[in-house]
């Protein structure tokens, strides 16, 4: 049996308090509910409870604040944080509050029901500097709310605190180096250099020099003594981006750094000691370069301590608004003129696959803000500048185009100004078209449920309830022409 306890559940979100209660209750926890800070601090008098679920946006105040105090007047108390403004700074200041949990809404309640669990069974752990000073949360390099974002931000919140080694995957152009980014600016270690180096950039035969420095006359032009990137990162962060290009014999003296904390500069004898973060990345396999006798599995579990997997923009189409939105805003902070997208443009935007990932949306919003001429860009000026197997300019407006003509058909012959229409008969109708809509909108986007609703303008639940209902199968809707 898990272990119970005592819970506060604090959301002005009446439904939400309901739905959570509830689910806490039938694993034997034993809940409250509040609504506010001021009835939070009255029940934590109390009612005394053992894990303290709160939401951050309360009606008189933000959920976060007093959330240091709570565990510092009771280190016992597990804190569960939930919010729907899911960023990056949200996660951060909730770790940073000493929050055991934070949890991006909405939210599984398998996940809930398991976080407190694990919080009942783990005990508060000591936190540094509650709220330190200076931290930089404005003008975070990341953006998204996905749920795959999500699960990024709380993995960086966590790492912040400790100098583990990082590996960041994912395809090119997801983001990797402004993981890397955040997680120096925001961690321990911000107020020492960051340093960047590539080596898919570099030359095989200058990448230990680049790396480790080298001695005057090591090699013909070296004429003085030149610091590596080691050196110039100490007592900060190094970033090893596409780590995957590195030569194996780059690899075997990159571990023997990694094993001593000592780099030794080509040409030279004398070690120096080093104290930097390492943060690595890959837009390739590592796996199957180990299997290819290409990359040392030593040197695989050195960096691959905590993983990041970033997910490709066609993962996160949700995220892909958002994105456009903040490109946009950037450029008009940069003294650009300031556009706005139309909303067959989101539509557009959505259904696109995206293959160059946020790198090629960036570009695009760039190329727009600078270009052109309409300050409201519509679906028609993004089809100029996308590849030209690009969505179909008809099949953006094709569904609303169906929807005006259903409910035109629906006043004329369902007895409109004759009194209550027909029910039965208007359902019948739908029931006729509303199945031809879906399988030829996902037909036409090969059986991609996020794209054909993004073209329908629902939701994605809503569009497999719909395909359930109709008993379609996605798989089978694919373009035979």
């Amino acid at each position: 049996m898990p272990t119970t306890g005592t819970v506060l559940v604090v959301d002005d979100d009446p439904a939400i308090c309901v739905v959570v209660g509830e689910a806490l209750r039938r694993q034997g926890h034993k809940v409250k509910t509040a609504a506010s800070i001021r009835e939070r601090t009255a029940l934590m008098d109390s009612f005394a409870p053992d894990i303290l679920i709160t939401d951050v946006m309360l009606p008189d105040g933000d959920g976060l604040d007093g959330v240091a105090d709570i565990i510092a007047a009771r280190p016992d108390v597990n804190v569960i944080i939930m919010s729907a403004q899911n960023t990056l700074n949200t996660a951060i200041r909730a770790t940073e509050r000493g929050a055991f949990e934070y949890l991006p809404k909405p939210f599984d309640l398998n996940e809930l029901t398991r976080a407190v669990a694990d919080a009942l069974s783990t005990r508060q752990s000591e936190q540094g500097d509650v709220d330190e000073p200076g931290l930089p949360h404005d003008g975070l390099p990341l953006v998204g709310r996905s749920p795959a974002m999500q699960e990024v931000y709380r993995t960086i919140a966590r790492v912040l605190s400790n100098d583990l080694s990082i590996l960041v995957l994912g395809e090119s152009g997801t983001g990797k180096e402004l993981v890397a980014e955040a997680i120096h600016s925001l961690g321990q270690r911000r107020t020492k250099p960051f340093v960047a180096i590539n080596m898919a950039a570099i030359p095989r035969e200058l990448i230990e020099a680049e790396l480790f420095g080298y001695e005057k006359g090591a090699f013909t032009g070296a004429h003085a003594r030149t610091a590596g990137k080691f050196e110039q990162a100490q007592g900060g962060t190094l970033f090893l981006d596409e780590i995957g290009d590195m030569p194996m014999e780059a690899q075997t003296r990159l571990l023997r750094v990694l094993q001593s904390g000592e780099v030794t500069t080509v040409g030279g004898s004398k070690p120096v000691r080093v104290n930097v973060r390492i943060i690595a990345a890959t837009n390739k396999h590592l796996s199957q370069l180990i299997e290819d006798n290409r990359f040392r599995q030593d040197l695989y579990y050195r960096l691959n301590v905590v993983p990041i997997a970033l997910p490709a923009l066609r993962e996160r189409r949700e995220d892909v608004v958002l994105l456009a939105r903040h490109f946009l805003e950037r450029a008009a902070l940069d003294g650009l003129p300031r556009k706005t997208l139309a909303d067959d443009a989101n539509q557009l935007l959505m259904a696109w696959h995206w293959p160059g990932n946020v790198r090629e949306l960036q570009n695009m919003m760039q190329r727009l803000a600078v270009l052109s001429r309409d300050n409201v860009i519509t679906a028609d000026i993004l089809r100029h500048m996308l590849p030209i197997d690009a969505i179909p300019a008809d099949h953006a407006v094709r569904s609303d185009q169906l929807a005006h003509a259903v409910r035109d058909w629906t006043k004329r012959h369902l007895g409109v100004g004759l009194g209550q229409p027909n029910r039965q008969l208007h359902d019948d109708l739908l029931a006729m078209i509303e199945p031809i809509l879906l399988q030829e909108v996902l037909a036409s986007v090969d059986g991609n449920q996020i794209r054909a609703a993004a073209l329908l303008g629902i939701n994605r639940n809503t569009l497999r309830k719909k395909l359930t209902d109709y008993g379609l199968d996605p798989l089978q809707l694919r373009l035979t022409d």
